[in-house]
């Protein structure tokens, strides 16, 4: 009995000094950012920073204004959401509720092949495939935009969301289901009424999941996006803040490296943001 008890508490310290050392990491990395992101903010002002609208960090007078940069990301996250949550989502239901157990071992091999695709994959496809398709299709001077980089970051989040809303959906116990068919309601009915409510709070960490995979993508983004510091539009080329810090980073120095760093630590309190507003409204329904 002692030596169990002894066994259990050496796993239970263990996984405490793994935990631990996860929440360090967060920690250095905050604190890492903010002290490399401050003095460029610092110098360069806050209101000029954020919502200056030219971005020319090499020129004879830099300027550094990120506006262009956040609502591109902004706009190309909620486009890339907008299209791949009810795909990814229905998909699941599809793979979780419907579907026959051969068709769902394909699919989920598929799946799981989409997200080992490597992101200079999908950027090289959309750059020989998307790209050229949209100068057609819309018959403007480049495909190279921001409805290229929505159209990529949608099919990429996708493996997020399916997998973990399958995995949420699956999880629901048998009985909600049983009860709900006692009572008269259809399959479809019920999938959608019970099971789906019941495994919400896995669905939202799945689009969650899905908002830092498009937020925080770069190389695909920077090969469809144009990487042009341009105010956002759909058939314009388009700079993301994420391809702001890739593409400079390796011959910044003094100011201009400072406020890279500055961009990171934007997107890092973005990213910060939408987890912490999805758990407070995840919680909030659990209270009612």
């Amino acid at each position: 009995m002692k030596n169990k008890r002894l066994f259990e508490g050496i796993i239970h310290g263990i996984f405490l000094v793994f935990g631990l050392i996860t929440v360090g990491f967060v920690l250095l990395i905050t604190v890492y950012l903010v002290i490399s992101g401050i003095p460029a903010i610092r110098e360069i002002g806050l209101i000029k920073f954020m919502f200056g609208k030219t971005w020319a960090s090499t020129a004879a007078e830099p300027r550094y204004g990120i506006l262009p940069f956040i609502l591109t990301s902004v706009y190309g996250t909620a486009g890339a959401i907008l299209i791949g949550v009810p795909v990814g989502f229905l998909t699941a239901v599809y793979l979780a509720k419907l579907a026959s157990p051969k068709v769902k071992a394909v699919m989920e091999s598929a799946v799981s092949l989409l997200a080992g695709i490597p992101s200079v994959v999908y950027g090289l496809v959309g750059m020989l495939v998307l790209v050229p398709s949209i100068r057609k299709i819309f018959n403007i001077p480049d495909g190279a935009s921001l409805l290229a980089a929505i159209i990529v970051l949608a099919v990429m989040i996708l493996p997020s969301v399916i997998k973990v809303s399958v995995t949420a959906l699956e999880a629901v116990p048998k009985e909600y289901e049983d009860a709900s068919l006692a009572l008269g309601a259809t399959p479809v009915e019920t999938y959608f009424r019970v099971s789906v409510p019941a495994a919400k709070s896995g669905i939202a960490a799945a689009v969650a999941l899905g908002i830092g995979r498009g937020i925080g993508e770069a190389m695909a983004v920077m090969m469809v996006s144009g990487n042009a510091p341009n105010m956002p539009s759909l058939f314009q080329s388009v700079c993301f803040l994420t391809t702001a810090v890739a593409s400079e980073m390796s011959y910044s120095s003094g100011l201009q490296q400072q406020a890279l760093f500055s961009i990171a630590l934007v997107l890092f309190l973005f990213i910060m943001l939408i987890n912490a507003a999805l758990n407070f409204f995840l919680k909030r329904d659990k209270e009612k």
